[in-house]
């Protein structure tokens, strides 16, 4: 794997001795070559219209079926729609009149889909289309389990849908993810200007658990361990007076008085990351304006590898994230006006996972 990643930079800091040109186009799929690596690169959309991925942490892509869910302006205002990535058509689940499009998440079977309009959390049948609504005065929500235990954030406070429970107070983060294996739940507080605080309440039966601090400072973008004993999550630093960006890990079972994080790699200045299938290997958006790219990063080997350019105008929108069997990358970028929706393959880089 290091004489391949070896090569492949090498031939990714190459200048390109030819203009990229348009590939052959399967349904709505456009294949360009990246300017910058030469590899080949999937526009997903049509530029013509807005594109948005869901929140990186839910579940928007299949492992069964291999589609994706995705926001798109083509009806005129944000709507969910699915794309089956085989034939590269796809084809609008619903009709809400204000779509928060990061909601969009799969249930665990793959068979509904979740998500917020307005303030209303609704579920839709993928079969049928059929919507019915699960909760109002939603400002985010988490599913976990089958059938899906329901966890939301409503004015501020994290409830167990189910029982009315309310787990912990003073809540003001968008994304709550479930650790994976059910045993509890993140979310942030405190958030002032690019601070905030990471909190972790556990799920017990019976009793009200005390929600502990996981980690406080200028960190963004938290991510379950896919094996779930840490969370991921980026932090700013300086180092020798220039400003970059680290990730980070905090372990909810051995760090009970939070501020304990330790770092996992030093980044390119990753403004968006996101682990693969087993957390061997990161993906990330950096912001650097000299090469704006989508990397690759080994855990074991702090080692980066250039995928392609992103060039969006926010890093941080670019939110790449794999694929859940690690094969391909799917980002975000406004390169070509509107937000669009590209992927590029890795399954020569990236060992698959089931």
């Amino acid at each position: 794997m290091a004489a391949l990643l070896g090569s492949y930079a090498f031939a990714a800091s190459k200048t390109p001795s030819r203009r990229t040109r348009p590939l052959p186009q399967v349904g709505e799929f456009i294949r360009i070559v990246d300017p910058l690596t030469e590899n080949i690169v999937v526009r997903l959309t049509d530029p013509r219209f807005q594109s948005h991925l869901p929140a990186p942490v839910n579940r928007f892509l299949s492992s069964q079926e291999r589609f994706l869910l995705f926001s798109s302006s083509k009806p005129g205002r944000l709507a969910p729609f699915l794309v089956d990535l085989r034939t590269g058509r796809s084809r609008q689940l619903a009709a809400p009149k204000n779509l928060v499009p990061k909601s969009l998440c799969l249930d665990e079977r793959e068979r509904s889909l979740y998500l917020i309009d307005g303030a209303t959390l609704k579920e839709i049948a993928l079969s049928s289309l059929k919507e019915r609504t699960v909760a109002d005065n939603v400002d985010a929500f988490a599913l976990w389990g089958q059938p899906p235990q329901i966890y939301i954030v409503r004015q501020n406070c994290l409830v167990r849908l189910s029982d009315g429970k309310t787990l912990a107070e003073g809540v003001n983060m968008p994304q709550i993810p479930v650790r994976p294996g059910g045993g509890g739940c993140f979310f942030g507080r405190g958030q002032v200007n690019d601070e905030q605080e990471f909190w972790y309440v556990p799920f017990s039966a019976g009793r009200q658990e005390t929600p502990r601090m996981l980690a406080k400072g200028k960190i963004w973008n938290p991510f379950w361990n896919p094996n779930g004993r840490s969370l991921l999550f980026l932090r700013g630093v300086d180092v020798n007076g220039v400003s970059t960006t680290e990730i980070h890990e905090a372990v909810p079972d051995a760090t009970p008085d939070g501020n304990a994080d330790q770092r996992v790699s030093r980044t390119s200045q990753f403004a968006a990351f996101a682990p693969n299938g087993d957390g061997s290997v990161f993906v990330g958006a950096s912001r650097s304006k000299a090469q704006p790219a989508i990397d690759l990063l080994l855990r074991s080997i702090p080692r980066e590898l250039t995928l392609c350019e992103h060039r969006a105008a926010s890093a941080q929108s670019a939110s790449p994230v794999f694929s859940p069997d690690s094969r391909r990358v799917y980002f975000q970028s406004d390169r070509e006006g509107n937000p669009a929706l590209y992927a590029v393959n890795v399954e020569l880089l990236v060992e698959p996972t089931l």
